[in-house]
């Protein structure tokens, strides 16, 4: 039974009246906006919600200052607790805001939320100047993006129209920070018009730069040019758990590779080279991916690195936080709140939704006045997050309603806890009594602080009622609860020892006798740890058996693992006792991974290694396998050759041989015994072998071609893996063929596939013998295989003659001339440009092989004046040009057409157009329909057939020696006549659309 709290009647009404709700908790709430200013939707939307009983009402402030909801001009509205912003206006509306929502027990602020308006402006209308590069030169295209907000742009590339974009590729390569388009070695395809996208994915918008004329110019020779890093990552700071792109991208000739390293340490195993090397992605970044990175670009000339640190810090986050409470009147409390992040987070409170000045919320006796809002705050300069609690401070007088009377149970010889609990503030004294008397403390019985009474070594004479009682200074109350004994719970049946193979099964068993009154459950744990039996089905199985006076568990052991083993205890529980008995399971497998795996001593081609032996799980271990890996077997782990061959499982030293000089290897060690293989090692720290002579010969040997007075010689590299040591190189031997005396030159790149040497005194074509070795700081390696190669020839003395031309048409000619007799030609070029208007600098070239002597010009402008040169070129370069020869374009002329419906027939009628000096003879028309019938005729008319319910396309064009011009169409539908202008532009100018020029002349 229980009797419930009384005191004076006053207190009573004040402090024992439970209140019935909360304050408010957020469950949503604003967030940072990007407001488009070209947004079709004119309004903001502010999101604010807090669950709160009573409901929570809502307030906004802008830049810390109270929002008036009625002003005038009314852009402000609230919905529930959202605020909507009308017609929103940049000088009026960006700004940091936050909500309040508050109800009678406090008032909570949001978190900050940032309103920007987000814009990309057009680009310049200013024309953009043409880009003139010698082939071979490296070429940076500036995108200049426009005026935007946020920032965050990504940038594209189209040549010529859209939606033609740059491919990317070692040779090209966008940066998304500047949008510049770099190319690392310009040739001849680059040529074209380039046009820059940016992009804002905030505001989904995309705007394109006006055309950069990109104009490569050629090159007798094409030169070369060391590696020169244009595009250079800048120090980086990153949060723990982002990406992190960093961009390094080189001009050159050849295209220079680009090579990523962290200086100090190896590259964070999330890294990823992007975009043919110019980018390392370095993916959900921590702590540990600190440092300085480098990139460096190489080719054969030269190479250029760039280094910088990449930063990683930490958005705050909490270690420790409050949380809602309820604390009793004049009692102490400290809310804690810890936060970790990088810079430190600096903390900050507030109460109710206003700063309270207190570096620590400590309360040393508490009062009404405590009860509110919390809100800790913890903030650097990554951002800021947000712990809220409500805190109520009560009082009360004791009661135990609502809390249980039922019976206690207590095991003979045992010991009980009768708890005495009772809703009270301030905290109440208490007293026990077992049925008359009164208790107090003594050797068995202890009356607890929280008024729990604990006796021990329980007996049939402890039988009885037992009542607390608890008072404070609004009142008392008390509960009474029956104590009976019962039986002890024994263990009848211990599990066993039991010692099995892994990949068997096995079990053990336990049994116990328990009182009649109390129900009886088994748990079973492995080093003090309780077996989830669910979650651990596949190989934990237990069979219960659950009867009075016994009751016993059978833990079966499925397909029995090394992580098995262990002492395994049977716990017999029951509402008033536990018993425990326990046993050792012996698991025998594999052996365990060897430990502390290190090189000891290393040469050019061996490593002898030392280990711990690792746990043999019982079974002793017979013998060790070594492994290794180097830096180009990538993660393949290889079996290595040992002495002793076979690695005895009493030993812990061994020496790997048979390695290759100056390669970095890391080695692991597997133990194996009778039941099996165990796991292997963890890696040794990384070694490199010693520096070695190089035995290795470059392969391939030729060479030949090449300017004039030169020799060419070509190899094949060899392989980074067989460079043997440091300062590797290659050494270049050559000697004319009936000489004796070899010339030798050091060439000190490893990646080098050629030396060219020039000499005024070496004739055409002369024969040579050449090989090649390799050297290192060690010294020199074999010599290559002897080869023949020819110096270069000259380029062509002579220019072609009798240059002549022929006009097709106004947009075709054709060019002929006599081969040049000397045999060394390879081929011819045509360069051909428009004299007055472009200029020998906007020339088009046409090249063809040796063995043709005339080619076609078309693409022509109408009625132009063009100069023609030939020149002849080998390997040596390019002969002098010819003569200019000069052809003059024809006119297009205008051509009238007209249309005629009858009942059956439909009359297509057109202009005869006499031809001037300078135009093609016309020698007829030729006319089609839409269902692709041709007709021809020398007349300026024709009847076709035609049905009045179908409609008809017809084309008309004139047709001249040099092809067919241009297409006139008309579509003839009912009764309709209409009168078409269109040109005659003879064969070959198709690139010039018939309908654009109707139009255009029509005034449409």
């Amino acid at each position: 039974s229980a009797t419930h709290g009384s005191g004076p009647d006053m207190l009573v009404s004040v402090f024992t009246h439970e209140v019935v709700g909360f304050g408010p908790v957020f469950e949503e709430q604003p967030v940072d906006t990007i407001y488009p200013e070209e947004s079709p939707e004119a309004k903001i939307i502010m999101n604010c919600r807090a669950r709160a009983n009573p409901p929570a009402t809502y307030k906004w402030k802008l830049n810390n200052v109270e929002i008036d909801l009625n002003e005038e001009g009314r852009h402000y509205s609230l919905s529930g607790g959202k605020l909507v912003i009308s017609n929103p206006i940049r000088t009026k509306h960006v700004g940091t805001y936050f909500c309040l929502a508050t109800n009678m027990f406090g008032t909570v602020a949001s978190r900050e939320a940032s309103v920007q308006f987000g814009y990309l402006d057009l680009f310049s209308s200013e024309e953009r100047e043409a880009v003139n590069v010698r082939e071979g030169q490296g070429a940076v295209l500036l995108c200049a993006p426009p005026p935007h907000y946020p920032a965050g742009l990504s940038f594209r590339w189209i040549l010529n129209e859209f939606p033609t974009f740059i491919p990317l590729d070692n040779r090209r390569f966008v940066s998304q920070i500047t949008g510049n388009l770099y190319i690392s070695k310009v040739d001849s395809s680059d040529r074209g018009n380039y046009s820059c996208i940016a992009s804002s994915p905030s505001i989904s918008k995309s705007v394109f730069s006006n055309y950069i004329p990109l104009k490569p110019l050629d090159e007798r020779r094409v030169k070369k040019y060391p590696a020169d890093l244009r595009v250079r990552f800048p120090s980086t700071t990153a949060l723990v758990g982002q990406n992190v792109t960093l961009e390094c991208f080189a001009l050159g000739n050849p295209v220079p590779e680009i090579h990523w390293k962290r200086i100090g340490r190896e590259l964070p195993e999330s890294h990823e080279v992007r975009m043919a090397g110019a980018q390392l992605y370095l993916h959900n970044v921590q702590f540990e991916d600190s440092g300085a990175y480098r990139c460096e670009a190489v080719n054969s000339k030269g190479k250029d690195s760039h280094s910088e640190n990449v930063s990683v810090e930490a958005f705050p986050e909490w270690v420790e936080h409050i949380t809602s409470t309820e604390k009793d009147i004049y009692s102490s409390f400290t809310m804690s709140c810890i936060a970790k992040g990088e810079p430190k987070p600096q903390i900050r409170w507030l109460k109710n939704g206003e700063p309270f000045d207190r570096k620590e919320m400590r309360f040393a006796r508490l009062a009404f006045d405590d009860s509110g809002m919390y809100q800790c705050i913890a903030e650097n300069r990554h951002g800021v997050i947000y712990a809220n609690a409500e805190l109520r401070v009560v009082a009360c007088a004791p009661t135990f309603e609502h809390l249980p009377v039922n019976n206690v149970l207590a095991p003979k010889n045992g010991r009980v806890v009768i708890e005495c609990r009772p809703k009270a503030a301030p905290k109440p004294t208490f007293f026990w009594s077992k049925d008359t008397e009164l208790l107090s403390n003594s050797s068995r019985v202890f009356i607890w602080e929280d008024g729990s009474l604990e006796i021990l070594d329980v007996t049939q004479a402890d039988v009885g009622r037992y009542t607390c009682f608890a008072e404070n200074d609004l009142g008392r109350a008390n509960i009474t609860r029956p104590l009976l004994v019962t039986e002890s719970t024994k263990i009848t049946l211990a599990p066993s020892n039991v010692d099995v193979n892994a990949g068997e099964n096995t079990w053990m068993q336990c049994a116990a006798s328990h009182d009649a009154r109390v129900d009886i459950t088994f748990i079973w744990s492995q080093d003090g740890k309780e077996i989830d039996l669910i979650k651990n089905s596949a190989h934990y199985e237990s069979i219960l058996k659950l009867t009075h006076p016994k009751s016993g568990s059978k833990l079966l052991i499925k397909n029995v693992q090394l992580k098995h083993a262990g002492h395994y205890t049977c716990t017999a529980n029951t509402q008033v006792d536990n018993i425990t008995a326990s046993a050792h399971l012996v698991v025998r497998g594999p052996p365990g991974a060897p430990g502390g795996v290190r090189i000891v001593n290393r040469t050019d081609k061996s490593m002898t290694l030392e280990w711990f032996r690792g746990a043999d799980h019982h079974s002793p271990i017979s013998k060790y396998i070594i492994q290794y890996r180097d830096q180009f077997s990538k993660d393949v782990w290889k079996n290595a050759t040992t002495i002793p061959s076979d690695v005895e499982g009493n030993t812990e030293t061994a020496t790997v041989i048979n390695l290759i000089p100056w390669t970095e290897y890391e080695f692991r060690v597997i133990a194996i015994n009778t039941l099996g293989t165990g796991d292997p090692s963890r890696p040794s720290p990384k070694e490199t072998t010693l520096d070695s002579d190089p035995v290795v010969a470059p392969s391939d040997v030729g060479g030949g071609g090449g300017a004039s007075r030169e020799l060419t010689i070509t190899w094949t590299p060899v392989h980074p893996q067989y460079y043997y040591g440091p300062n590797f190189g290659y050494i270049v031997a050559f000697k004319p063929h009936d000489e004796f005396e070899w010339k030798r030159v050091a060439v000190a790149d490893p990646q080098a596939k050629r030396y060219v040497h020039k000499d005024a005194s070496i004739s055409p074509l002369t024969k040579f013998d050449v090989k090649v070795k390799a050297f290192n700081n060690q010294g020199e390696g074999p010599y290559s295989l002897t080869a023949v190669v020819y110096s270069a020839q000259d380029a062509p003395s002579e220019a072609p003659e009798n240059v002549e031309g022929r006009v097709l048409s106004a947009t075709t000619s054709t060019v002929s001339w006599i081969p040049i007799p000397e045999n060394n030609i390879d081929g011819y070029q045509i360069k051909y440009w428009r004299n007055h208007e472009d200029g020998e600098g906007g020339a088009q070239r046409v090249v063809l092989p040796g063995t043709e002597n005339h080619t076609k010009l078309e693409g022509l402008k109408p009625n132009s004046e063009y100069l023609i040169e030939v020149r002849g070129y080998n390997s040596a370069g390019y002969g002098p040009p010819s003569s200019h020869f000069r052809i003059h374009t024809k006119k297009p002329r205008m051509l009238y057409c007209g249309t005629m419906t009858h009942r059956v027939s439909v009359n297509i009628a057109w202009e005869h157009v006499e031809p001037l000096a300078n135009e093609s003879t016309i020698d007829g028309y030729r006319k089609g329909n839409s269902v692709g019938t041709l007709y021809t005729t020398s007349k300026r008319h024709i009847d076709l057939p035609w049905h009045a319910d179908e409609e008809y396309v017809v084309e008309v064009r004139a047709h001249t020696e040099g092809g067919d011009g241009a297409v006139a169409q008309t579509s003839i539908k009912g009764n309709e006549t209409l009168l078409l202008v269109f040109f005659l532009i003879p064969y070959h100018s198709a690139q010039i659309p018939a309908d654009s020029l109707i139009q255009e002349t029509l005034g449409i």
